[in-house]
């Protein structure tokens, strides 16, 4: 039987990991040798084990967790492929986030910090029929987009009266798990049971313009904000964003997203 074990040396080299990778597989219950030897701790492995060794070595290059590979390896094909779906998808979004990244700062190294325009107003009081959904700061785009699809979808069925633009409500903090609403304004006076209504009350606000993706938005906030506080002003919550050019109306380059925060002077 031991003559047609490998010893992890070369095992290693077949599967060409090293025998540090085999130890740490062994101790996370992915690949354990199918021998120890009791008086020497030597470890030996059987030739069938070599595919799932490549198969780790493969799915860690592509920086998959160990605790998910296990799952894979432990799996039914099919259940296997939901799980490196899910994994797919996960990398899809991550790609997604880093380009929209390298485009900002693509931006900043050739113009520098974009020169938006701060300007202190008074907003008016607002009623907004309004749907709500809580989610991750990963999660923002996704339920942005869920949630006026809802509220579209019930001013419709209601025949509900609404002013553009829509309207989305946010917390001052990108918390983990935070309450995210969308809106539009109405004259309507009662709810359904799919709707709800809130009074956004008017008062002193810092606004800007930002017309681009809403990838970019963190450029117009970082000025929105900064000149909040040279101000010596306290930003207030909700953050709100009216959406006047939207996706469905210009290209991403187009679209015109007016940021609002309600201030108050500093009581320092």
């Amino acid at each position: 039987m031991q003559d047609e074990l490998l010893s992890i040396g070369r095992f290693a080299r077949l599967c060409r990991l090293s025998v540090k990778q085999l130890r740490h597989y062994a101790e996370m219950g992915l690949l354990a040798p199918v021998r120890v030897d009791a008086g020497s701790g030597y470890r030996y492995y059987a030739p069938e084990q070599a595919r799932n060794a490549l198969t780790i070595a493969l799915l860690r290059e592509m920086d998959l967790p160990l605790a998910v590979i296990a799952q894979a390896l432990a799996a039914e094909p099919g259940r296997r492929a939901q799980i490196l779906r899910a994994e797919r998808d996960r990398l899809a979004e991550r790609i997604s986030k880093d380009q929209a990244r390298l485009q900002m700062l693509e931006r900043l190294a050739e113009g520098g910090l974009p020169g938006y325009e701060v300007t202190m107003s008074r907003e008016p009081e607002r009623r907004l029929a309004v749907v709500r959904a809580v989610c991750t700061p990963a999660e923002i785009g996704y339920k942005i987009v869920e949630c006026v699809g809802r509220l579209l979808s019930v001013l419709g069925e209601t025949g509900i009266a609404w002013e553009p633009p829509l309207w989305a409500l946010y917390p001052l903090d990108l918390e983990e798990r935070m309450d995210i609403t969308v809106g539009a304004q109405t004259p309507q006076r009662e709810g359904t049971p799919d709707l709800e209504f809130e009074v956004l009350p008017g008062g002193l606000v810092a606004e800007t313009m930002h017309i681009g993706p809403y990838t970019q938005l963190p450029l117009a906030y970082n000025a929105l904000f900064a000149a909040i506080h040279e101000s010596g002003l306290r930003p207030q919550a909700p953050v709100r964003e009216a959406y006047l050019v939207g996706p469905a109306e210009a290209s991403q380059e187009a679209l015109m997203t007016r940021l609002i925060i309600p201030v108050q002077e500093s009581m320092a």
